[in-house]
């Protein structure tokens, strides 16, 4: 494991960026095992507007919806090239996704990526410092295993792990 190579290894946000991970010895790539981008989660106050809006406006196709009752949000996906969008609605007033649109409005909420194990990834940002707000991986949309960074340790962007279960 890398926290083994780098034990007590911080990271450390200072005016140059991350420090340091830029002093590590080691290649990026054996940070976490990221094969690709997941998908691209967007807040949206209306999901069926933004629904039509992707389907008519940029000739999308939304191949599935699902409540995710303990995010209290509503999901819909579209494939863009080997990628997915995923549109978030809020279900209730006071939910992730209802303070998100709240405090920053409609957009860009957070970016996933596919890791082979979101529990080996959590262990090894976590061994470098990374804020988690996931400290266990949980159920996702589209029964995904999934777990979310700390945007304070991750540039501004809320960043999620995920991988099929079992993994």
């Amino acid at each position: 494991m890398l926290s083994e190579l780098i034990p007590q290894t911080r990271f450390s946000c200072g005016p140059s960026g991350f420090e340091t991970i830029s002093k590590l010895k080691i290649p990026y790539s054996k940070l976490v095992n990221i094969s690709h981008i997941e998908h691209i989660g967007i807040a949206v106050r209306d999901l069926e507007a933004a629904i039509a809006f992707y389907e008519k406006t940029l000739g999308l196709q939304c191949y599935a919806t699902e409540e995710v009752d303990d995010q209290k949000v509503r999901t819909a996906f579209f494939r863009v090239g080997g990628t997915k969008i995923e549109l978030l609605a809020s279900t209730t007033p006071d939910g992730p996704v209802a303070k998100h649109i709240e405090r920053r409005g409609e957009g860009v909420h957070h970016i996933a990526f596919a890791v082979d194990s979101v529990r080996a990834s959590l262990a090894e940002a976590e061994a470098l410092g990374v804020g988690l707000i996931d400290h266990e991986p949980r159920k996702g949309a589209e029964g995904m295993e999934i777990a979310f960074l700390h945007p304070r340790s991750t540039l501004g962007v809320l960043t999620e792990f995920c991988a099929q279960p079992g993994r």
